[in-house]
């Protein structure tokens, strides 16, 4: 049955429905059960985001995954039953497989199967609207891909037995392995002229101090980037709703500076996807302060911060004056106190979120609600003085007409 409704087609264009996707984990060390069930939640999130609705989430306890089928032949087959019961369009796995894992998985189950590292990469595909994003994505693909070929090609392997296969078999995966070779080679190309423009560019914007919003998928940044800068970034309730990096000029009391909204980062983020975008996040490297958005609402937003601070330091960007902006307060309030508590015993909780938090971060915290504006004024309070005092360090002569 086709994919496509066509019916529709003079109306709003080719509509695809939307697939059917389980969701596969595997729980073992040093991860506990919650743990990876948080990581199928965010995994979910990102199908969705992709286009696809879960339908049902596969968990096993091992010590380490299958080599063939990254699960056990049982959980396999419990897998299999449900996906031929319930024509299932796709099986999406946590983590990345070989190209042996899914090549023995695709002929197994006939259908798509797709782990992490692919998931993003599509999901990145699909928001990419500029050509140096596109390229960029582009090269972490083939980057993806390259590694696998051997995997892939495993059908020809099983028929060597047959006059002649082994032979073209051989070329063949040489052949596909040169051609892959040569696009990261144009690719590389592609970016690096890109990127040379990119820098042209930021020199030109002249001695202006300039501010990045960085964190976690999905944390706020761009509704945050809006509250701001009194502009229209687009906002979605979706990981990676913003992949482009934005930049807008900000006017506080007659000081302007430069005010960067960039893609979110996110767990088991692929290495060849940071690598491909390390020249986007050129504008985070070059900052003068950064605004670390976190998500207080969701429950791991310790780890989500973790994993940013782990990202700046592999950017290089680890040293950058840095605010901790507490976003979503409005929710997190929602989700943590119970409708009975009186005023009192909430503002006591909240205080002593709001004290550890603090001392946690030497006191560079902010906590507000850029859906709601709530600490928004204090917000713009704290960030014109940090930013002309860094006008004074660095651009003292501009600082005057201030």
């Amino acid at each position: 049955m086709s994919d496509w409704n066509v019916s529709k087609q003079k109306k709003s264009g080719l509509q695809r429905k939307r697939e059917r996707a389980v969701l596969v984990g595997v729980i073992r060390q040093p991860y506990t059960e919650a743990q990876v069930m948080e990581y199928l939640d965010e995994l979910q999130f990102l199908a969705e985001t992709a286009g696809a609705v879960t339908v049902k989430i596969f968990t096993q306890k091992l010590s380490s995954p299958d080599r063939r089928t990254f699960v056990g032949k049982g959980k396999i087959e419990e897998i299999f039953d449900y996906v031929e019961e319930e024509d299932i369009d796709l099986v999406i796995f946590d983590d990345d497989l070989s190209g042996k894992q899914q090549s023995i998985l695709e002929e197994k189950f006939k259908r798509k199967i797709v782990d992490r590292s692919t998931l993003i990469l599509d999901i990145f595909a699909n928001r990419a609207q500029t050509a140096q994003a596109k390229t960029q994505v582009e090269l972490a693909q083939m980057q993806y891909l390259l590694p696998r070929l051997r995997g892939l090609w495993e059908h020809l392997e099983r028929q060597r037995g047959g006059i002649g296969m082994r032979g073209p078999g051989e070329k063949e995966i040489e052949t596909d392995r040169r051609i892959v070779r040569d696009t990261i080679s144009k690719l590389r190309d592609r970016l690096d002229k890109i990127d040379k423009q990119s820098q042209t560019q930021r020199k030109n914007r002249g001695d202006l101090i300039r501010v990045s919003l960085v964190g976690y998928t999905n944390a706020g940044k761009s509704t945050l980037m809006n509250k701001i800068s009194k502009s229209d970034v687009f906002a979605e309730d979706k990981l990676f709703a913003t992949l482009d990096t934005t930049v807008r000029k900000v006017v506080f009391e007659r000081m302007p500076f430069l005010l960067s909204d960039t893609v979110g980062f996110i767990r088991k983020l692929p290495h060849h996807l940071i690598e491909s975008f390390k020249s986007t996040l050129d504008e985070t490297r070059e900052s003068d302060l950064l605004l670390h958005v976190v998500d207080l609402a969701h429950p791991q937003f310790q780890e989500h911060i973790a994993t940013v601070q782990a990202t700046l330091t592999d950017l290089g960007a680890e040293t950058i004056p840095t605010y901790m902006i507490f976003n979503k307060i409005d929710k997190y309030r929602a989700e943590q106190f119970d409708e009975l508590l009186d005023l009192s015993t909430r503002k006591e909780l909240e205080g002593e979120m709001r004290s550890s938090l603090e001392k946690q971060f030497d006191g560079d915290v902010l906590f507000i609600s850029a859906q709601e504006g709530d600490g928004i004024a204090e917000l713009r309070t704290h960030l014109q003085a940090t930013i002309k005092k860094l006008y004074l360090e660095r651009y003292p002569y501009k600082a005057a007409h201030f």
